[in-house]
């Protein structure tokens, strides 16, 4: 689907004017933020939720601005009304400036690329990948170990990499919050180690609020046949079970992982877009 319009400082544009100035440094430097919504049939997900870590990870980075959250929201819904847009991702991005009148933020609607649906049932290939993010709490647009990254996955026919630390712990993937699963309890690794993704969040609150335990460990490659099994999650995924990890080959799919996926997907559909 092709859309049409942007949105450029709250004002929608028509989508030819979405550039950017080869001479702006902050651009050019990784200065700003950004955060992926997903659309879908029309509804838009964890709107607040996502708004909110906008401005966290603008506060985080020190770059100032003038927009506000209920601002930005009612951006998000006319553009996307504008576009009449059934399925799609949103993207913002909150640019930096010398001075905060000056930063801009584009809100832009995208195709949605979702996973293969073999992908649920059989497992997802992952390789490894040594980077430790600066701010582990700040979605900045300094992606280019992860970019990296994620093109030797591609390049090793992998489905992502997951990030390895200077502990040598599993921390996330380049676009994915990871999970390890042994019985009722999900481990994910320490918060402070890792951007706090809108979909964990939601997830989490669903295996809490149906008799699962949750806890923060450091996780090593090395252990991980210590757990029932390992899964990944994101704005576009959901949840995709690990089917391997380097040369890691992991159990099968334990119940209580399916079981998670289906409570996730239920929550999903009848949560109308709010956690």
């Amino acid at each position: 689907m092709t859309f049409d319009y942007f949105s450029k400082n709250e004002k929608i544009l028509p989508i030819a004017g979405a550039v950017i100035p080869l001479s702006s440094i902050e651009y050019s430097y990784g200065f700003g933020v950004y955060e992926t919504l997903r659309v879908s049939n029309r509804q838009i997900y964890f709107l607040k939720d996502h708004v909110e870590r906008l401005m966290e990870s603008a506060k985080i980075i020190s770059l100032e601005h003038s927009f506000k959250e209920k601002r930005i929201e009612k951006s998000i819904s006319e553009i996307t009304a504008k576009n009449n847009a059934e399925n799609c991702n949103i993207k913002m991005l909150l640019i930096g400036a010398k001075s905060k009148e000056d930063a801009q933020l584009f809100i832009i609607c995208l195709n949605p690329l979702f996973p293969d649906k073999k992908l649920y049932r059989d497992g997802a290939t992952f390789i490894t990948y040594k980077y430790e993010r600066v701010f582990s709490h700040a979605k900045t647009l300094n992606m280019l170990q992860s970019y990296l990254a994620y093109r030797k996955a591609k390049e090793s026919g992998a489905y992502d990499a997951l990030l390895i630390n200077l502990s040598d712990n599993i921390t996330e993937g380049t676009r994915t919050n990871f999970f390890c699963i042994k019985d009722q309890t999900i481990y994910t690794p320490p918060e402070k180690d890792i951007l706090l993704g809108v979909t964990r969040k939601a997830l989490l609150r669903v295996a809490l609020g149906n008799g699962y335990k949750v806890e923060e460990k450091n996780i090593k490659l090395t252990d991980i046949h210590s757990y029932d099994g390992a899964f990944i999650s994101s704005t576009s995924s959901k949840i995709i079970p690990i089917k391997s990890i380097d040369e890691y080959v992991l159990k099968p799919q334990p119940e209580t992982l399916k079981k998670l996926m289906g409570l996730f997907d239920d929550f999903f559909e009848k949560c109308e877009g709010k956690l």
